[in-house]
């Protein structure tokens, strides 16, 4: 594992150097996206209301405010704390905003309407701004002003029913915030489309990103099958991934992932291990064939694995050729061998935390490599810094910080539903 220390004053090198986003969102779908950014080199502010970040407090973590999804979250940014409740603190972010090159928010934006900080009011200062709105629903629709968690979302685009359906169980939620982390990187490369837009146009832009209208169309991609069509061929629905043997397979000592896809793989696996029955089964000859019948063939295939071991299993199916893995738990994931060998994961002394384990950024660049700046921030890290980039005095700094801090009792922070 890849020994990492962190140089704060180190200079941006990435991609996106040069580029200043305000961020003014939290938990995960919108600090995902703008991480994915600040990796890439851009001066990500993450503004902060004077309670920080709930997410802070989500995970065990050695100083109760930097749990493990916001370290992974949060790094590659500064945090400032602002009272968007006061005017002050108001101006302050509108200052902030004349040298900016991106806001995002996924605050409602009838709460951002209230504070004043709308895509009107911010493009008056800075007519080039790129405003994201990251919401749960988009504009055009009924659902606008409902509250919006990865939960909902995921129920909202039938992921539980599918679940249940293929589990032959109760409907259930995929155990990872895959809303949030589908729409953030929908959001990252809508934000880096709109730098590009600029930069041809000289125009800055307002942009919504639904969660739900955009996840929508990853549940549709797969399954919308033959409701594509007018009038419909089926009810929707994509017969392998919703197999009820559609699972990981026993095997003798443990469990064993296995995709037999090609005519290839079929055939020389079924020929391995002597299942000439199945080869000559007409329901099996075709790939169509192999998908409406993926039920049949997966249980025979499940009850030809539980007769060897995972590690026997291997040997063959590498020598084969066919695709397979073993299933990690998450601790085993830490240490998987390839994740070792690509230095995929690094140890970085953090002033608040400790040592602590960091994420490679995945994808390799021949130029311009992104690579995280900085560990993710504790609450108001930078702030002092910030304001004085904005044009603010010593004297001045002190007071609004001192301001902003005695005004956290007095109104509770503005309701982003979590998330929007």
């Amino acid at each position: 594992m890849v020994q990492r220390t962190r140089d704060p004053e180190q200079k941006a090198t990435g991609p996106l150097s040069g580029l200043r986003i305000l961020d003014l969102t939290t938990v995960l779908m919108g600090p995902f996206a703008t991480s994915i950014l600040g990796d890439m080199g851009a001066d990500v502010i993450k503004v902060e209301s004077p309670e920080g970040d709930v997410i802070r407090q989500v995970g065990p973590s050695r100083s109760g405010e930097m749990g493990g999804m916001f370290l992974h979250a949060n790094r590659s940014k500064r945090s400032i704390v602002i009272d968007l409740k006061s005017e002050s603190g108001r101006r302050a972010l509108l200052r902030l905003a004349e040298s900016s090159d991106v806001f995002v928010s996924n605050v409602r934006p009838q709460a951002m309407a209230r504070l004043g900080l709308d895509y009107e009011t911010l493009s008056a200062v800075n007519e080039r701004i790129i405003y994201m709105s990251m919401v749960g629903y988009g504009s055009g629709g009924p659902y606008a002003d409902r509250p919006a968690y990865d939960d909902l979302i995921q129920a909202a685009v039938g992921i539980p029913h599918l679940i249940g359906t293929s589990g032959g169980g109760s409907p259930r939620y995929i155990p990872i915030n895959i809303a949030d982390r589908m729409v953030g990187l929908h959001a990252a490369s809508a934000i880096l489309a709109a730098v590009l837009f600029r930069s041809k146009s000289g125009r800055g832009q307002h942009i919504e990103i639904p969660m739900f209208e955009t996840l929508a169309t990853v549940v549709l991609g797969d399954h919308m099958g033959g409701l594509t069509y007018d009038p419909p061929l089926d009810q929707g629905g994509y017969a392998r991934l919703l197999s009820t043997q559609r699972r990981p397979f026993r095997t003798s000592d443990g469990y064993l992932a296995v995709l037999l896809y090609s005519n290839r793989h079929w055939r020389d696996f079924f020929t391995a291990t002597g299942q000439h029955d199945v080869l000559n089964d007409e329901r099996f000859a075709s790939h169509a064939g192999r998908i409406q019948h993926a039920d049949s063939l997966n249980e025979r295939l499940a009850s030809i694995l539980l007769s060897r071991g995972t590690s026997e299993w291997c040997d063959l199916l590498t020598s084969l050729d066919v695709p397979h893995t073993r299933v990690h738990t998450l601790e085993s994931l830490v240490d998987d061998a390839h994740l070792q060998a690509a230095d995929f994961f690094a140890v970085a002394d953090h002033p608040a935390e400790g040592r602590v384990r960091t994420l490679r950024v995945p994808s390799r660049w021949s130029e311009s490599q992104p690579d995280p700046m900085r560990l993710a921030p504790r609450k108001g890290e930078h702030s002092r810094e910030i304001l004085q980039e904005g044009g603010y005095d010593a004297d001045c700094i002190e007071s609004l910080i001192r301001e902003w801090q005695h005004g956290v009792a007095k109104e509770q922070q503005v309701n982003v539903g979590g998330e929007v």
